[in-house]
């Protein structure tokens, strides 16, 4: 019985421990009568800073650009550009770079734009640099000059002023020779044209560019015709010439009024030393042989063919025949002076033989 009463007491001691820790666990804090806070009281809860970090900008205050340029600052050496605003400074760049190139042949005077050159400055590159250069500097300015528009533009010029050479050119006036006179031809030194020009674009520089042209020399001049050989038939005389002064005339023999000399403008084409003889191919010579060099030759010791068939000028063994027309239109001459005259004339000589 006891045993059991103290079973109960216990029981009911526990009971009522857990029960006041449950209302300690629920109620943090119990008041008493006079108002005052008693039992366990839970941790506050944590305290939570918050740090707000401030960024102090610093301004740099701007330097404004000056609205001129520096004193004294001048572009590509020459261009005054201190103390003068960009557009001013601009507008006086422009108008140095534009000056024409000065271009000189002989006595003709031509003047080209860099413009007509395909050349350009970079203004705005040296006014840039201009803004910003200290006193007194020197800006550089670059320019771009195509070589292609320059070769073409001085084509253009060798097209206008080059000159193809005139030849001196044989002619009869009265009855003698004349010689015109020779002209010689230019050509246009093009590359040193070119050259010329692209150093005066970069350079800046304006002074006259002068085009020598390279001469070209005509391939025949008066100094150089040489002999002529001028045959009268009328006269029967036989003219040497050299260009247009006489050296020295002939008697000669022509054809006669059946077989005549031939008239017009012909040339030396052959010479034969001790020349054999060849019937040509006419009736009166039909039925004859062939003769060889020796006294009885024909044609003597020397034969000069010229350019119109079976036609020359050669010795005669007849000296008699000196002065007339007698021949079957060959020019007969003295052997003396047949071979003279053979020593002194080329092949190619000219032969005018006169009505």
């Amino acid at each position: 019985m006891r045993r059991g009463l103290a079973f109960l007491l216990l029981a009911g001691c526990l009971a009522a421990g857990v029960l006041s820790a449950g209302l300690l666990v629920a109620s943090p804090s119990a008041t008493a009568d006079d108002g005052t806070t008693t039992g366990t009281t839970s941790a506050p809860p944590p305290t939570t800073t918050t740090t707000t970090t401030t960024t102090t900008t610093t301004t740099t205050p701007t330097v404004p650009r000056p609205t001129t340029i520096a004193a004294g600052v001048t572009v590509a050496g020459e261009v005054l550009v201190g103390g003068l605003s960009p557009a001013q400074a601009t507008e006086a760049v422009k108008a140095y770079f534009a000056r024409p190139l000065t271009l000189r042949l002989g006595t003709r005077t031509l003047r080209v734009t860099p413009k007509d050159l395909g050349a350009s400055a970079h203004v705005g590159d040296a006014i840039r640099r201009a803004r910003t250069a200290a006193p007194g500097a020197n800006v550089p300015l670059k320019v771009d000059a195509p070589q292609a528009r320059l070769e073409r533009y001085v084509r253009t010029l060798a097209k206008r002023f080059d000159r193809q050479p005139v030849d001196a050119e044989l002619r009869l006036r009265d009855s003698k020779p004349f010689v015109t006179k020779e002209q010689p031809g230019r050509r246009v030194r093009q590359v040193l044209a070119v050259r010329d020009l692209f150093r005066s674009l970069k350079t800046h520089a304006r002074d006259p560019i002068f085009l020598r042209p390279e001469e070209i020399r005509p391939s025949t001049t008066r100094a150089t015709v040489g002999d002529v050989i001028v045959i009268r038939r009328g006269l029967n005389r036989l003219f040497l010439y050299d260009g247009m002064k006489l050296r020295r005339s002939f008697g000669v023999a022509t054809g006669q009024s059946r077989y005549p000399t031939p008239i017009g403008r012909f040339q030396i084409v052959v010479k034969w030393r001790n020349p054999w003889w060849y019937p040509p191919a006419s009736d009166w010579a039909k039925d004859a042989k062939p003769i060889p060099p020796g006294p009885g030759n024909p044609l003597g010791t020397r034969w000069m063919g010229i350019s119109s068939p079976a036609v020359g000028i050669h010795g005669t063994p007849d000296p008699a025949s000196i002065g007339y027309s007698v021949s079957h239109g060959c020019i007969r001459m003295l052997i003396p002076e047949v071979e003279w005259l053979f020593n002194q004339v080329d092949v190619g000589t000219p032969v005018y033989i006169l009505r």
